[in-house]
């Protein structure tokens, strides 16, 4: 199919269309399941690059590598063809991209590796051994545990300590502790070059707050910015939004706050 040939009028509903031809500027897009949300925003896609939006100055952003993988491969169905330059995927996989040509700013190097859940849980394991941390001789959260407090706290953008309060009451009279063990896990990874998942998130926003000229570059080259499945996006994901739509503003967000399945990740 030729994007010339795409009857946007024929091919979606009234609502549909006023968001692909009129979604300039910030728009919010709320539509519940099975109310084609990925259908629009490719097809909005597709539109832009018709109007002749170049395919580097898009960014299309979503949570899951197979909801990115579905988004681009119906953008390149469309249009017939691969939009060469198209910048689409995760937030992670977009921060990685990112830092990997900007690791230099923010102290690292472009090879750095990225440690997987697995990775992180291993590494707390060898925090807690080498704090001597005794955690059998009273109740003590696992390292999966504890990497998921540490992650809770970090994505949404609140202190450690505040974290468990809240989330793990049962665990209050080791906060210090686990604070503690926070801090060398930290350490351990920048020793390594490494970063996990939250980090790239959090040193992206780190680096285009801390760097405004990159900042800049980068909001200056993405024209329009299109998030699916928005009401999974955490403190941290929304201020990359921000930051990456402020020199132009044209941000389309989709999304259906009832089925947010990140809450766990602070969404």
């Amino acid at each position: 199919m030729n994007v010339g040939r795409i009857d946007y009028e024929k091919e979606l509903n009234p609502e549909q269309l006023q968001v692909v031809t009129q979604g300039d500027g910030p728009v919010l897009v709320l539509a519940g399941a099975g109310s084609g949300k990925t259908r629009t925003i490719t097809y909005r896609v597709a539109y832009l690059l018709q109007q002749g939006v170049l395919p580097q100055e898009i960014l299309l952003l979503t949570f899951t590598n197979k909801a990115a993988k579905e988004m681009l491969s119906r953008v390149a169905f469309l249009l017939g063809h691969e939009p060469a330059g198209l910048w689409g995927g995760t937030f992670h996989s977009v921060a990685s991209r990112l830092l990997r040509l900007f690791a230099r700013e923010i102290g690292y190097t472009p090879n750095f590796t990225i440690l997987d859940q697995e990775d992180a849980h291993l590494l707390m394991k060898v925090c807690l051994k080498e704090l001597q941390v005794d955690t059998t001789a009273r109740r003590f959260p696992s390292p999966a545990k504890l990497c998921a407090m540490v992650s809770y706290a970090r994505n949404a953008n609140q202190p450690l300590r505040e974290t468990i309060a809240k989330r793990s009451p049962n665990f209050i009279e080791l906060t210090s502790i686990v604070e503690r063990l926070a801090e060398v896990y930290d350490v351990h990874k920048r020793e390594a070059d490494s970063m996990d998942f939250d980090d790239l998130l959090l040193n992206l926003r780190r680096l285009l707050v801390d760097q405004p000229l990159i900042c800049q570059k980068l909001s200056d080259q993405f024209r329009y910015v299109l998030v699916d499945e928005y009401q999974d996006t955490n403190v941290v994901q929304a201020d990359l939004i921000r930051l990456f739509s402020q020199s132009h503003r044209n941000v389309l967000v989709v999304g259906d706050d009832a089925q947010s399945i990140y809450s766990f990740r602070a969404a």
